[in-house]
């Protein structure tokens, strides 16, 4: 329900939480395993850069790193994750128990890497 308020509309945060998941830059693909999330760190760039990716609460999460360079994943969830980067290539998976946004980011490079927006 849409209400006036001295002039202002105010809308449920319900509806306005629907119509932002819609539409967007989401081209991450989701597996019968969860989410899989590619990330790139090459002579400092780091790619995607802060993708908005769709995923619910306890769906298993997959980062594929292909780095040059040393650096550590953090995930800012509940629970909160860290993990360890080296040169090659390697892969982490976590899950994420609560709703909301998190940041997903390179603490080295200060670069967000995705921005996961969990569903119940």
């Amino acid at each position: 329900m849409i209400r006036r308020l001295a002039g202002i509309v105010v809308i449920p945060a319900v509806v306005v939480a629907l119509v932002s998941g819609c539409g967007g830059d989401d081209d991450t693909p989701a597996t019968e395993d969860g989410v899989v999330i590619d990330v790139v760190i090459e002579n400092g760039t780091v790619t995607p850069g802060n993708e908005r990716i769709e995923a619910t609460v306890g769906e298993n999460i997959t980062v594929r790193i292909d780095s040059d360079a040393d650096d550590e994943l953090h995930v800012h969830a509940v629970p909160e994750h860290s993990f360890e980067i080296h040169p090659g290539t390697q892969e982490t998976q976590f899950s994420v128990d609560v709703p909301g946004q998190v940041a997903v980011e390179l603490h080295d490079t200060g670069e967000t890497v995705a921005t996961l927006l969990v569903r119940p």
